[in-house]
């Protein structure tokens, strides 16, 4: 199924469940975040390969991005619009367009999401590291929900938390399978550890 959103170039991934903070200052950003207030819905987080993230020059971003609700805002002491999203469904960019305030536009082609499960006993360790992540004063604040019956959850946290590059995270997002992801960053965290 297909929609058309504004799209948010940003040098960082947005996963479903995780949170990001945002500060809003160009007026074409705060349009659409008034738009997404008044029509209830979100706009689409895309990884930013090359190009300035403000400013719409010749702007490179990845085919897979992230819908990201508001859940959050306020004004902040230096003026600008502060805002917390949550990343929700995964979807496909096609059909990029450039509207005249130079928002960045395109058609959204939903992902299926693989059957999730409950973490089993070969992910106690990697239950155990997320917990252990989430001590931290700048995760522990996030509120980010429980993983404790959802893979996808575990998965998608661990990628959020962990000091992966854009392209490693990028690639845990187009992968379909929870499992999969799971099984990924188990062997980038290996590597690390090696």
């Amino acid at each position: 199924m297909s929609d058309h959103f504004a799209l948010f170039p940003l040098k960082s991934v947005l996963l479903p469940s995780c949170i990001m903070d945002l500060q809003i200052f160009e007026a074409r950003y705060l349009d659409m975040i008034s738009r997404c207030f008044k029509q209830d819905r979100g706009f689409v987080v895309v990884g930013l390969e090359s190009g300035p993230e403000t400013g719409s020059g010749n702007l490179r971003f990845t085919s897979l991005g992230c819908e990201a609700r508001i859940i959050d805002w306020q004004q902040q002491d230096n003026g600008l619009l502060g805002i917390r999203i949550q990343g929700h469904r995964r979807g496909k960019i096609r059909d990029v367009g450039v509207a005249n305030d130079g928002l960045v536009t395109g058609g959204i082609d939903w992902l299926e999401e693989s059957p999730d499960m409950a973490p089993t006993d070969e992910h106690a360790d990697l239950l155990a590291l997320r917990d252990s992540l989430l001590q931290h004063p700048m995760a522990a604040g996030l509120g980010l929900p429980s993983v404790e019956h959802s893979q996808q959850a575990l998965a998608y946290q661990l990628a959020y938390l962990l000091p992966f590059s854009i392209d490693q995270k990028a690639a845990l997002l187009a992968m379909g399978s929870p499992a999969a992801r799971l099984e990924q960053i188990t062997d980038w965290l290996q590597a690390l550890q090696s």
